[in-house]
């Protein structure tokens, strides 16, 4: 097969995401995320659900990479966008347009038009967990595709965003597994860890899940504060990037 049959031979990003969307590396996962696109909840029972592993979006170039838990089930495991269509997307969403980063302060569906600028979104779970909890071995099996991706973006990173202990600890470990020691660091809100010559920065955040919005663990206050914890890191605007770095266009499947 030529590069012209196949144009992800050519472009590491789309080979990456053709590799995500078709993995079933963790069979209680594919059932479950099946199980919720086939019986959907009530609002959204007229529509057709992802129901596949969701890979990350935003720039290719970025500066900025965002690490949150796993696709939400009515959330990103419906609309296939990372933090797409829930309550905790609105929460980031609305946060990230505050601090410049996006080009629109909702995120409803992957054709809404939705961009980010000098940021890219991930997850450390590709799959919606039953109760939003992956286990060990699942994590174990997602940790690759994170590794990937901060290779891909390393020539340009410079700051990472954990969203709750489990991203926290997802990117130390990628970070090991790529073979570099470090420093002693624990999850805290608003911690931040120089990860070593030549590697970003880490910061860490509450989770803008409802369990954290809705108690006031985490409040937009709090969130923007972080944000302007990146923005420091980064005190030169971000390039303006090209048109097909940063923006998703719509998908039809």
């Amino acid at each position: 097969m030529t590069s012209e049959s196949n144009p992800t031979a050519l472009d590491p990003w789309a080979d990456l995401e053709a590799r995500v969307t078709a993995c079933r590396r963790c069979p209680r996962l594919v059932a479950w995320r099946e199980e919720v696109a086939r019986v959907r909840r009530r609002a959204f029972r007229d529509q057709t659900y992802w129901g596949r592993p969701v890979p990350g979006f935003g720039d290719h170039n970025a500066r900025v990479l965002v690490v949150g838990l796993a696709p939400g089930a009515h959330g990103a495991n419906r609309t296939g966008r990372m933090f797409t269509g829930d309550a905790s997307g609105a929460f980031l969403y609305a946060a990230l347009y505050r601090a410049g980063f996006a080009n629109q302060p909702v995120a409803h569906h992957r054709g809404d038009g939705l961009r980010l600028r000098d940021m890219y979104i991930t997850a450390v779970v590709r799959c919606v967990p039953p109760q939003n909890r992956p286990t060990a071995s699942e994590i174990r099996a997602c940790l690759p595709y994170l590794v990937e991706e901060i290779q891909l973006l390393q020539p340009s990173l410079k700051v990472i965003v954990a969203l709750g202990r489990i991203a926290f600890d997802g990117v130390r470990r990628a970070y090991q597994q790529m073979g570099h020691a470090l420093p002693k660091m624990s999850f805290a809100h608003g911690a931040q860890y120089d990860l070593g010559p030549g590697l970003p920065t880490l910061i860490a955040s509450y989770h803008p899940s409802r369990q954290n919005t809705q108690t006031g663990r985490l409040t937009p206050e709090m969130f923007d504060r972080i944000w302007q914890q990146v923005r420091a890191l980064l005190p030169d605007p971000p390039p303006r990037p090209k048109e097909d770095s940063h923006h998703e266009p719509e998908r039809l499947d």
